[in-house]
């Protein structure tokens, strides 16, 4: 993987560095990106392990029992959050950030510091979104955090995702709400985006991560491509891992998030 940061893709912003294009085009979603050369055609599955950073523990045993190809999430409030992000990276995980999003029942249910609100003015919330941007460099992009109200409100979320488009990163829908229009405003500007379609450990129990891994399976298979969203439980890094395992021979290759990515601006 590409050493990060790259100089030639950061600026200087009030907050700290920022991810930019770089004078020849290149984009940080491409250069940090994990390297995947499998057959386009070949089914894949991305599964990507998210509210890294604040456990020590459970970010240890996320970069060290879990296959490279598994993308790893980091919330923006983690400590010595460049350190954890180099160590993930130097064990070939790519990364994303976190971006607290506002879900439903905001404030009572509150993502934390610098969350992006549905009725927030577009500068402040693009200066809130700086200043998560500025948290750690090396990512390859960015998924929501929660966010129900704001992933379903195109007038809130259109400025945010313009900002990350131009900065050359790719945006992963949570999907958070069936309501979200994050994928569809994505594709008007051919931004490059991926969106989940399980989340693998709402209830955590090997039952059903179990049972959300096998449905990933299935619609990869008759679909090309499948994203899968959990956290760092113990019982999800054990049968993530074990799944993982158990796909060999099978036709289904683990990718990496940007190995899934649309370009195109159809959604």
């Amino acid at each position: 993987m590409a050493p990060a940061p790259d100089p030639a893709l950061i600026a200087a912003g009030e907050a700290g560095p920022l991810p930019i294009k770089g004078e020849d085009g290149r984009e940080p979603w491409r250069v940090y990106a994990r390297p995947f050369a499998l057959p386009a055609e070949m089914p894949k599955v991305g599964i990507v392990i998210g509210g890294l950073g604040l456990s020590r523990a459970a970010t240890q045993a996320a970069i060290q029992q879990l296959p490279p190809e598994v993308t790893l999430a980091f919330v923006p409030y983690a400590p010595n959050l460049e350190e954890q992000i180099a160590e993930a990276r130097a064990a070939g995980h790519e990364v994303v950030l976190q971006l607290p999003m506002e879900p439903n029942g905001y404030p009572a249910n509150d993502p934390g510091p610098h969350t992006l609100l549905a009725n927030a003015t577009p500068e402040d919330n693009i200066q809130r979104l700086h200043r998560l941007l500025s948290r750690f460099t090396g990512y390859v992009g960015v998924t929501n955090y929660m966010g129900a109200k704001m992933s379903a409100n195109a007038g809130a979320l259109r400025p945010i995702l313009a900002d990350l488009h131009i900065r050359g990163l790719m945006f992963l829908d949570a999907r958070e709400t069936t309501d979200s229009v994050a994928g569809a405003l994505a594709a008007e500007v051919g931004m490059p985006r991926a969106i989940s379609n399980r989340f693998l450990d709402t209830e955590a129990s090997r039952t059903n991560v179990d049972a959300r891994l096998l449905e990933l399976e299935r619609i990869a298979t008759t679909q090309g491509g499948a994203v899968g969203i959990g956290y760092a439980y113990p019982v999800t890094i054990e049968r993530v891992a074990t799944w993982i395992h158990s796909l060999r021979g099978k036709n289904v290759a683990i990718a990496p998030i940007s190995a899934l990515a649309r370009t195109s601006t159809t959604n």
